[in-house]
């Protein structure tokens, strides 16, 4: 072939090629092509409509959205589907680890298994398919909120446990809470006795409910924690959705007189036994008031320098590693407990202690004859404890859970709503 004619070829080819990259480009023109090309503008809706035959009608909707920050770590996630159904959901943390879900019997939608973890970035892949069987696919990440801008409300009693009729449900938050309306309006304490339930904040850190007198022996009471994205401060977010519900176990109250030095111990009203006692010496007077057993130890140690009782060489002017059958009775120390150590005759007899409330025991707590091992087997936490005459001043309310010593006027004068 000679020079001219491989030139005009080239040619040839380059102006074919051109044709071709003109017609199948994405970016249209006021141009007009010739021939069998039509209109650009024709040629873009045929595409247009070819591509929407082709696509899946389902639609995926993934919350929170994607790149949400200070997402709730109970119902943020979730993924549902319209006009179609879904076939595969997957949820990671950053680092790659699954975390289980489970789509609805319908397919409509999924979600967790379990709560989610604070401060933690989390992944989401969603497919559907249409009736037509065409798939659709979603992806989302998202972050809970952090520790440091939710907080949370540790309570007692128990779920499923069986308290004493002084029992008050109590509230503990990690964070100060400023808008306690709303934490409050989050919050509810229901009992099947139909007693009505106030709530107390003692700070901005903790509140109480109780009825107006002791619960009902023998009633359920439910508490419902609706926390979640409630903003109990600036910038601070409730995180728990919990209901708890405990049972009031039969009515025992028990009566210390310190002038007598005997404790007489009431079940439904009716003496059950009368138990001679040891209380706080004149110089350790004992609290007096409506005490609640709030913890229990078969033993335990007790150390003066703990609770201010100290010798000149700054240690505790006593040292008991192993005290038996101790049932607390106020955060400052106050138990009611089982005492070896000190002679039988003072029980009954004469008030020696450093203010706690001593009953005749062994050591080893071994002995369930002994009086302070009866009480400690017949007592439950909840149980209130009434001490008197003793000549000290009535214990502070929320030393311990011992609201039962403000008035319902008092108490009903401490709710936020």
């Amino acid at each position: 072939m000679t020079d001219g004619k491989r030139r005009r070829g080239l040619m040839a080819a380059s102006a074919l090629l051109g044709g071709v990259l003109v017609l199948s480009a994405c970016s249209g023109g006021d141009d007009k092509g010739s021939g069998d090309g039509g209109n650009d503008d024709t040629s873009q809706a045929q595409v247009d409509e070819a591509a929407a035959k082709k696509t899946s009608e389902a639609q995926i909707k993934i919350t929170p959205k994607d790149g949400s920050t200070n997402a709730s770590i109970n119902n943020a996630a979730a993924v549902t589907v319209t006009k179609g159904t879904l076939t595969e959901v997957k949820m990671t943390t950053a680092d790659g680890t699954a975390v289980a879900g489970e789509i609805s019997a319908d397919k409509k939608s999924w979600k967790p298994n379990a709560q989610l973890e604070r401060a933690t970035t989390y992944k989401l892949s969603a497919t559907a398919e249409d009736s037509e069987g065409r798939a659709a696919h979603e992806n989302a990440s998202f972050t809970t909120v952090s520790p440091a801008n939710s907080f949370i409300g540790t309570f007692t009693p128990d779920d499923g446990t069986t308290v004493g009729v002084g029992m008050p449900v109590s509230i503990n938050f990690d964070k100060a809470i400023t808008n306690k309306a709303a934490v409050q309006k989050g919050i509810t304490v229901s009992t099947t006795s139909g007693q009505e339930v106030a709530c107390h904040w003692f700070n901005a850190n903790r509140m109480d409910c109780r009825p107006e007198t002791y619960w009902q022996e023998g009633s359920t009471v439910t508490l419902k924690l609706a926390l979640d994205g409630v903003e109990g401060a600036e910038g601070v977010y409730g995180v728990q959705q919990k209901t708890v519900t405990f049972k009031i176990g039969r009515n025992q109250v028990s009566y210390v007189d310190a002038k007598t030095k005997q404790m007489k111990v009431t079940q439904d009203g009716k003496t059950v036994r009368t138990i001679p006692i040891s209380a706080g010496s004149p110089e350790n007077k004992t609290y007096e008031g409506q005490m609640v057993i709030s913890e229990k130890f078969k033993e335990t140690r007790m150390n003066g320098a703990t609770v201010g009782f100290t010798d000149d060489d700054g240690e505790g002017e006593y040292d008991i590693k192993d005290v038996p059958h101790a049932m607390r009775l106020s955060t400052s120390g106050t138990f009611i407990h089982g005492n070896y150590w000190g002679a039988k005759s003072i029980f009954g007899s004469v008030n020696t202690s450093h203010g706690c409330v001593g009953l005749q025991d062994v050591k080893g707590a071994n002995d369930p004859n002994m009086p302070g091992a009866w009480f400690y087997d017949n007592s439950l936490i909840g149980d209130v404890v009434v001490v008197q005459n003793t000549g000290d001043k009535t214990i502070a309310p929320d030393n311990g859970l011992n609201g039962w010593n403000m008035s319902w006027e008092q108490w009903k004068a401490g709710s936020a709503v």
